[in-house]
C-alpha cells in the first residue's frame, strides 16, 4: 500500500533492496489484479507449435510436401502468402512442425576457408550488371539420352533467365540462345563464365573464344572464374543443385515445357533469402541497353585498323603477323606507341603490343588485359549493324601464336 501513496518512490524501492523497474512492475500487478497479481506468474511460453490448431500443421505439411526441397524459412514465407492479413506462425514453429512430421534433413556444412578474388571481381549491384552461364552437369534421362542444359542468370536478382537442353556445346548452338536472350532482355554490362568452351578457349589469346569475342564486340565484359576452382561463381552452382534435386532426380529428357514450368516456378514463386524473401521476377528488370544486332565492324575512333584473317593473322607492312584466329573475321587497332612496341586493341581490351620492325606480338598478362583502360577503353563504340557479321568457319583450335 505504500507504493500507492509514497512521494519518492525510488527512495521506496531502495528501502526494501530492489531497483525502480521491479517496483513499477509489481505496483502495476497489483492495481490491475489485486492481490493475484502478486504470485509468480509461470515462464511457460504462451504459444508453441504442439498447440498449432490441426489444420494449420496439415496446410505446412501440404506446402512442404508440394516443395520438399524448401527450408521453413521459405515455406513459411509461401503460408504467408496464401493467408495475406494474417500473421503466420514463427519459423521455429514451422521447423518443429517439419521436424516432427520427418520432413527435414540437416544442413551439411562446411568449414569456411580463404580463396582468391577475380581479376576484376565485379559484385553485381543491380539488375543485368553481372549475367553468369555455365552448362549444368550432364545426367542420362530415362531412355538413356544424355542431357546437359544451359543455365543463364541474372546475378543480382537470381533470374534464371535460360534454361535450355541444348543438342550440343558448339558456338553456333550457344550464340544462338544468346541472340534470343538478348533480343528479349537486353544487354548486361558483363558475363561471368568458367574457363572451358565455347565461353573461353584454353589455347586462345587472353583465353578468348569466338563466343566470348563476339561479346566482347557487343560492349559486354567479361568475368572469369579462377581454373578449378567453382566456388567463384557460387551462387550459380548452388542454383544448379537446385537442378539436380528436382530434375536431375527425375531423369527429366529434353522436354522444354518441364524445364520453362520449373523456371517459372522459380522466378515467380521460390521466395530468396538475400533478396528479403521476395522472388526474382518482383527484382528483375530489362537492360536499358537494347540489342541492335552483331556489328559489321567497330568503330575505334579513327584509330587505323587490320582485319583478323581467318588463319588469326593480321596484315602489316605487307607481312602477316599471327595474333589469334579466335578474332578471325573482326577488326583490331592500332593504337598508340609503348616504346618502341605499338599497342593493339580489340574493342574495349588491351591485347598485347606488336614491335614493329620485328613484327613480333607480344600479348600482356590476362589479368592486365581484363582491367586495361585507355583512349579505345573509354571511347569505343559500336556502329549501327548493317547486317550481320560472319565471322570465319569454325576452327579445331583456337590459337596464337608468337613470331
Amino acid at each position: 500500500m505504500k507504493a500507492l501513496n509514497c512521494g519518492n518512490f525510488g527512495e521506496l524501492c531502495r528501502h526494501y533492496g530492489i531497483s525502480r523497474k521491479t517496483g513499477y512492475k509489481w505496483r502495476e500487478r497489483f492495481v490491475s489484479h489485486g492481490l493475484e497479481g502478486l504470485h509468480e506468474h509461470s515462464r511457460r511460453p504462451q504459444s508453441h507449435a504442439h498447440q498449432l490448431g490441426e489444420d494449420i500443421v496439415c496446410q505446412m505439411v501440404r506446402l512442404k510436401h508440394a516443395h520438399p526441397h524448401w527450408g521453413p524459412r521459405k515455406i513459411r514465407e509461401l503460408y504467408r502468402r496464401a493467408h495475406r492479413g494474417v500473421e503466420p506462425p514463427s519459423e521455429s514453429s514451422f521447423k518443429r512442425v517439419l521436424e516432427k512430421a520427418g520432413l527435414t534433413e540437416p544442413r551439411k556444412r562446411r568449414l569456411a576457408r580463404q580463396s582468391g578474388r577475380l581479376a576484376q571481381g565485379v559484385k553485381a549491384q543491380a539488375p543485368n550488371e553481372v549475367w553468369s552461364v555455365d552448362f549444368k552437369g550432364w545426367w542420362h534421362d530415362s531412355s538413356g539420352r544424355r542431357i546437359e542444359p544451359l543455365t543463364v542468370r541474372d546475378e543480382h536478382s537470381r533470374m534464371i533467365l535460360e534454361l535450355r537442353a541444348v543438342p550440343d556445346a558448339r558456338t553456333e548452338t550457344v550464340r544462338a540462345c544468346f541472340e534470343r536472350l538478348f533480343e528479349n532482355h537486353g544487354l548486361p554490362a558483363a558475363i561471368r563464365s568458367d574457363n572451358g568452351p565455347p565461353f573461353a578457349s584454353p589455347n586462345g589469346l587472353h583465353g578468348l573464344s569466338r563466343l566470348s569475342a563476339w561479346w566482347l564486340a557487343l560492349g559486354i565484359n567479361l568475368e572469369r572464374s579462377r581454373p578449378g576452382c567453382p566456388q567463384d561463381n557460387g551462387a550459380h552452382e548452388r542454383m544448379h543443385l537446385d537442378v539436380r534435386r528436382e530434375l536431375q532426380a527425375g531423369r527429366i529428357g529434353r522436354s522444354q515445357e518441364t524445364f520453362d514450368e520449373w523456371r517459372h516456378e522459380f522466378n515467380t514463386q521460390r521466395p530468396h533469402e538475400a533478396l528479403g524473401m521476395a522472388t526474382p521476377a518482383e527484382i528483375y528488370t530489362p537492360s536499358a541497353r537494347a540489342y541492335e544486332g552483331t556489328p559489321e565492324e567497330l568503330d575505334y575512333q579513327g584509330m587505323e585498323t587490320r582485319r583478323v584473317k581467318p588463319s588469326g593473322c593480321i596484315k602489316f607492312r605487307r607481312q602477316l603477323v599471327p595474333i589469334s584466329s579466335s578474332l578471325a573475321g573482326w577488326d583490331v587497332a592500332l593504337g598508340t606507341w609503348a616504346g618502341d612496341c605499338i599497342e593493339l586493341w580489340f574493342a574495349s581490351l588491351l591485347l598485347g603490343h606488336m614491335h614493329p620492325e620485328t613484327l613480333s606480338f607480344l600479348p600482356i598478362r590476362a589479368t592486365t588485359a581484363a582491367s586495361a583502360t585507355g583512349p579505345l577503353a573509354a571511347s569505343a563504340t559500336l556502329q549501327r549493324p548493317k547486317g550481320r557479321h560472319t565471322p570465319a568457319s569454325d576452327h579445331p583450335t583456337e590459337t596464337h601464336t608468337n613470331l
